[in-house]
């Protein structure tokens, strides 16, 4: 008995009903949408970026693990499918443009120095798929913001300027005053807008939402707070212009960011009220910053929002396991 090792932690002890694994399997499969309606919109280019990216993000863990000295059947069964998420994300958060070396760049730095070197899986501080994304923009910045490809489908408008050549997006045209050069269900679509390979069908996104929220995955309240925050400041900044309201929401990669990366687990606040606070800032922040520069700033955005969560929780602390309040306000 002597010899045995005890392992013991303070209670409570809770079991949750699903495991970390489980979960992202289910985020990999509300991806899927997306991830058919950029291969729809884009066409092969689009299956390989993907498929790049996916590769990259899962071979720098297992290699990572390989050089600490694990061995395969210990990297098989600790495998989680974060680093799948983190593959899809940054595939659906860039163009089919985007060159093959910056996906697995960008990949090999959300994984090994965001994610592995902070201890891994929970312990990183900022979302590896937003700063992986980041890193690939800032380090590639004319590769991926010119020469924007045009999908497959023509607008249903029958609006022309958005083309490759000069990346006039709706967007831009928003923030710059101009009339939207799309309609709002073109933007829901995606038809006629060159963009991201998973920002462009914004019904896709939804589906992949609405599978999460069911499941119980995602609060979907939270995701709602960012996309009509950043909606209704954006309508305040044109002169309460409720036209600008869609427009804002459907543009750009407010979707993606709000539904798939704001949301995660590790990355946000522990409280309902430190989320409130959390998506409020992030749409107040997403609006003004992309009226003050005139580019899409979501990915910044939840980056900065991710270093200011730790202050969050320390000033909005959730009640103590079996908290009662007694009567005449006494704790």
């Amino acid at each position: 008995m002597a010899d045995k090792l005890l392992k013991f932690s303070s209670s409570p002890h809770v079991k949750a009903v699903r495991t970390t694994k489980q979960i992202m399997r289910h985020v990999c499969i509300a991806l899927l949408p997306a991830c058919i309606a950029g291969v729809v919109f884009f066409g092969l280019n689009a299956a390989l970026l993907i498929a790049l990216s996916l590769t990259s993000a899962i071979l720098s863990e297992v290699v990572y693990h390989l050089i600490c000295g694990k061995k395969l059947k210990e990297i098989y069964a600790g495998f989680d499918y974060t680093s799948a998420v983190t593959g899809l994300l940054i595939a659906l958060s860039v163009g089919v443009q985007t060159p093959w070396y910056a996906i697995i760049l960008a990949n090999i730095f959300a994984i090994v120095v965001v994610k592995m070197i902070f201890g891994g899986t929970g312990k990183n501080l900022v979302n590896p798929a937003v700063t992986g994304r980041i890193f690939a923009f800032m380090s590639f910045l004319s590769l991926m913001s010119n020469g924007w490809v045009n999908p497959n489908f023509a607008s249903l408008s029958g609006a022309s300027s958005i083309n490759a050549e000069t990346n006039a997006t709706l967007l831009t045209d928003l923030l710059k005053g101009n009339a939207p050069a799309l309609s709002n269900l073109d933007l829901l679509l995606g038809t006629g807008l060159a963009g991201c390979i998973g920002e462009t069908c914004k019904v896709a996104l939804i589906l992949g939402g609405i599978y999460l929220a069911v499941l119980g995955i995602i609060n979907i309240g939270y995701p709602a707070i960012y996309i009509a925050v950043t909606g209704l400041f954006t309508v305040c900044l044109n002169g309460f212009d409720f036209n600008c309201f869609l427009p804002a929401i459907l543009s750009g990669g407010l979707m993606l960011g709000a539904i798939f990366m704001a949301t995660d687990y590790t990355t946000s606040p522990n409280t309902t009220l430190g989320n409130i606070v959390y998506f409020a800032l992030l749409g107040l922040l997403t609006a003004g910053l992309r009226q003050a520069t005139g580019i899409e700033v979501v990915s910044f955005v939840i980056l900065l929002m991710n270093l200011f969560v730790p202050l969050i929780d320390k000033f909005v602390r959730p009640k103590p396991f079996g908290f009662q309040k007694q009567k005449g306000g006494k704790k």
